[in-house]
């Protein structure tokens, strides 16, 4: 067993060298790394930035532990000069340089000035420096990558937004899309406030817009909030949409003029149509209700009239919800007054299907050689003088054809019948 000292078994001289190779390929790995986070894009601009709220608190924090990571790195390479020195002394280190050597690589012999935390010093082995720093480098790089990411994305999108914002504000006054004025202005106004205020933020507390991944243990893993920036840019593409709108309304304003025009003209004749066909029908038809047929909407007309004046005087922004909801309610007239064209002339419509009914029976005796029977002759006289009399009653009337129906049809089938006893 060789001899041991409280570090463990001393090393012998080829354990030592590999140590030391080792140990000086961590300590060129750690020293490019923290001077790549010294130049890290990121860390400049915190180191530059006024900051705010997370970003300040933790940023403070993460500047204590990279001036730590330093301290430590300091150690370590004093350490690892230490021992390379010991090691150069002779080519056959003795048994005394091989037990100094494993009591420096193995044992807990670097000392390092406290953290700040009411301690004066710490001592580590290489193998617990070398985990320390890496502990405080994963978390300063975290840190750095995240705000950096945040600060890479976020300002360059904002801009284009507001960049669009600005265009959409110009467009939007050319057309009459003013604050206080129309609906989409306040939302223009609106989302220029929150662009504002959301760049602002992002400058000054980038940590705030980070979402880390969950489960990921590598540095900067996550990805910048979007929220606010999604919901501004979906509200600004709405607005596009009604500011496209208004400029439609401008370029075809007049051909929609005239259609409404015509809708309402067509519902107005309907309407009288229909008014004049209810005379008809008190005229003509007897015991039966007829509605009464309502007279055209002039509110509609006023609006329509309002629409016009709009055209003249440019009011896009106005003229174009009002075309809208005259459009629709244009059509709403047009099929109210066709209903009630309907509902009125119901009545007539029966008389007229009852007389074709007649004469289609009539036509289908004479095909058979009975349109001379007496019998069917005076039912058939009987029915047709109810259905061309004025006023004519439609329930006796729909009785007698129907009298009419069975007897040509008992005819036709060859079944005799009492002919005396149906008399009148």
């Amino acid at each position: 067993m060789g001899v041991t000292d409280p570090a463990g078994p001393v090393m012998d001289r080829d354990e030592v060298d590999r140590a030391l190779a080792r140990l000086g390929q961590e300590h060129e790995a750690i020293e490019t790394s923290l001077l790549a986070l010294q130049d890290h894009a990121g860390r400049r601009l915190l180191e530059g930035a006024e900051l705010t709220g997370v970003t300040k608190e933790r940023w403070q924090a993460a500047e204590a532990r990279i001036t730590l990571l330093w301290t430590y790195f300091d150690a370590y390479t004093d350490a690892l000069r230490g021992a390379r020195e010991i090691r150069a002394r002779r080519r056959w280190s003795s048994r005394e340089d091989l037990a100094e050597l494993t009591e420096l690589l193995r044992g807990t012999c670097v000392a390092v000035a406290g953290p700040g935390d009411g301690r004066l010093s710490e001592s580590f082995s290489l193998a617990e420096l070398v985990d320390r720093m890496n502990e405080l480098y994963a978390t300063s790089l975290d840190l750095v990558v995240a705000a950096d990411a945040v600060w890479s994305a976020l300002p360059a999108r904002i801009d284009l937004l507001a960049a669009e914002l600005q265009r959409t504000r110009q467009l939007a006054h050319s057309v009459g899309v003013r604050p206080g004025e129309h609906p989409a202005g306040d939302d223009l106004e609106r989302i220029t406030r929150t662009l504002t205020r959301l760049r602002a933020d992002v400058v000054s507390d980038p940590l705030a817009f980070w979402v880390p991944a969950e489960g990921s243990s590598a540095p900067g893993g996550g990805r910048p909030d979007t929220t606010v920036y999604d919901r501004e840019a979906r509200a600004l593409e709405d607005v596009r949409r009604e500011i496209d709108a208004v400029l439609t309304v401008r370029q075809d304003a007049e051909a929609r003029l005239i259609r409404l025009r015509d809708v309402l003209s067509r519902a107005d004749r309907t309407l009288a149509e229909a008014r004049t066909a209810r005379g008809e029908v008190l005229a003509k038809i007897a015991a039966t209700e007829v509605p009464v047929v309502s007279g055209p909407p002039t509110v509609l007309q006023e609006q329509l009239a309002t629409a016009a004046e709009y055209r003249r005087q440019g009011q896009w922004h106005r003229l174009s919800p009002l075309l809208e909801s005259l459009e629709r309610k244009a059509e709403e007239e047009l099929l109210r007054a066709r209903e009630q064209l309907t509902a009125v002339t119901a009545p007539l419509a029966v008389r007229a299907e009852l007389r074709g009914r007649l004469d289609a029976y009539k036509a289908k005796v004479a095909r058979h050689g009975l349109a001379e029977d007496p019998f069917l002759v005076e039912r058939y006289d009987a029915a047709r003088r109810m259905l061309w009399s004025a006023p004519c009653d439609l329930r006796v009337a729909g009785q007698a054809v129907l009298r009419y129906q069975r007897a040509a049809a008992e005819l036709l089938d060859g079944a005799p019948e009492d002919r005396r006893e149906d008399r009148p």
